[in-house]
């Protein structure tokens, strides 16, 4: 019976994902398929009313249109759902909004990020009391600050440790959940080039420098070695909600300066929770240390540099890209080629948490993955809940009155929402997650290659990746950037 009970309390338990949700407003179908499908049928009532005949043959070109772009799939998804993409695609293009340059000779305005598209709104804003370097989004009403964590090698974890890690990493994002002021968590991992300067720290520290032969050859070693490998580097972004934290603010006064003080309230439980999740934070990063990021996302072959040479690149002005291009497929920006891969469908059946270990720890390949994660009220999340459990149950009593058959999928996609309410009324959070994997490589060839591996890896984790198209610019600010951007 103790050995029964040993073994189980070593065992990692399994965890299985709810599914993407594929119901519709009506019968499966979107807002999108029902517009098109009402204006064919339409045109085709239309036709019948005024004679019918020869005025259907001649209606005949937009009902039958409309049904196909309601139904017939394309890279997986109807050919209804691609057409805001390709003409929001058509828009940039005959507006010239895919290239971008730096104006070299007209500077930035104080306070702006020298970022392309609509990251241009962006504004820095450093908190007097911590030093942290604070992004404001006018536009979406939301500040964000970010900081570095260090972690052991979770995979090396046996499987209690792992478990219990994983428990209190639960707990961490049941407490972003709790405020309802957070608009977004976002969790960067990325993969560096590395310096050698860890090497040649250490060296100073504990080598012998007796100008013995051998002390000399190592030396010269380490000095020599440059890049020698890869390193991984993860951060975690916060965004305080603005509107949702409006009276907070007002109380403390209002402006910037309120905001920056309701969001320290928010940085304080947040690191309180890591800490009681045995993870590391860093002080938040200052401007200069995020300024080192955002040139690194853009142009990766400088990233060395900077590492190695501490005191340059250290203004934000000067931060963003010198010039991107962005096409179809892929973003170009200054020295290497971006592609931007979601995660569309997580593992379906059970698997433990180091389930993402062959696309974290894939080496050759230089790329970040991003999680956002989208905190919900308790509240807020309680009414989507009966919401959804009300639509399947409507949906199902419309199905049994027209002699639709319910799948399995459909099955599964209720059961999840009852696990959802369970897992809510147990205590915990309930977050919407996006993730995105940024690809980079030095040609369009190399990028290739780098897809083709990383899309391997993700099959070996049981997730499906899609690349995306006609957003690649929007896409690759919230893969690669800390800054809590949505796509």
């Amino acid at each position: 019976m103790s050995a029964t009970n040993e073994k189980t309390s070593t065992e990692l338990d399994p965890v299985k994902f709810s599914r993407l949700t594929r119901r519709g407003v009506l019968l499966g179908l979107s807002v999108s398929q029902l517009i098109a499908l009402g204006i064919g049928a339409a045109s085709l009532v239309t036709a019948f009313y005024a004679g019918g005949g020869i005025r259907v043959l001649v209606s005949a070109p937009i009902w039958v249109l409309a049904a196909a772009v309601t139904w017939i799939p394309l890279g997986g998804r109807p050919i209804v759902e691609w057409l805001p993409i390709a003409f929001w695609w058509l828009w940039r293009t005959t507006g010239g909004q895919l290239l971008y340059r730096r104006r070299i000779v007209t500077p930035r305005p104080a306070g702006t990020l020298a970022l392309p598209g609509d990251m241009g709104r962006l504004r820095e804003y450093s908190d007097p009391e911590t030093g942290a370097c604070m992004i404001h989004d006018p536009a979406q009403a939301t500040l964000t600050v970010l900081c570095t964590v260090t972690h052991p090698a979770f995979i090396l974890l046996d499987p209690a440790e792992q478990g219990r890690r994983v428990d209190a990493w639960g707990r961490v994002l049941a407490t972003v959940c709790r405020s309802g002021r957070v608009a977004t968590l976002q969790v960067l991992e990325r993969t560096l080039p590395d310096s050698g300067s860890g090497l040649a720290e250490w060296w100073a520290a504990h080598g012998s420098g007796d100008g013995s032969w051998a002390a000399t050859t190592y030396a010269e070693l380490i000095e020599r070695a440059g890049p020698a490998g890869e390193r991984h580097a993860s951060t975690i972004s916060l965004s305080l909600d603005m509107k949702s934290a409006a009276r907070q603010i007002r109380t403390a006064g209002g402006g910037m300066r309120g905001a920056a003080q309701v969001l320290r309230q928010e940085m304080t439980t947040l690191v309180a929770a890591l800490r009681s999740a045995e993870l590391k934070p860093s002080a938040w990063l200052t401007s200069g240390e995020v300024a080192v990021i955002l040139r690194s996302a853009y142009d990766p072959s400088v990233a060395t540099t900077l590492e190695r040479h501490g005191e340059i690149g250290q203004q934000l002005a000067t931060a963003g890209p010198v010039a991107v291009a962005e096409t179809w497929t892929h973003l170009r920006t200054d020295s290497a080629y971006h592609a931007v891969l979601w995660i569309s469908e997580w593992p379906r059946s059970l698997v433990y948490p180091t389930f993402l270990s062959p696309v974290l720890l894939s080496t050759g390949v230089q790329r970040s993955m991003s999680l956002i994660c989208t905190p919900m009220r308790t509240d807020q999340a309680a009414r989507d809940i009966r919401k959804k459990k009300t639509e399947y149950v409507s949906d199902a009593a419309q199905r049994a009155r027209i002699g639709q058959i319910e799948d399995a999928g459909q099955r599964a996609e209720y059961q999840d929402v009852l696990q959802q309410e369970a897992d809510l009324t147990a205590g915990h959070g309930v977050l919407r997650y996006t993730g995105l994997i940024s690809v980079s490589a030095p040609t369009v060839a190399e990028l290739d290659a780098a897809i083709a591996a990383i899309e391997q890896a993700a099959v070996q984790s049981s997730c499906e990746t899609r690349r995306l198209v006609g957003q690649q610019a929007q896409a690759f600010t919230a893969a690669a950037l800390p800054l809590c951007r949505r796509v």
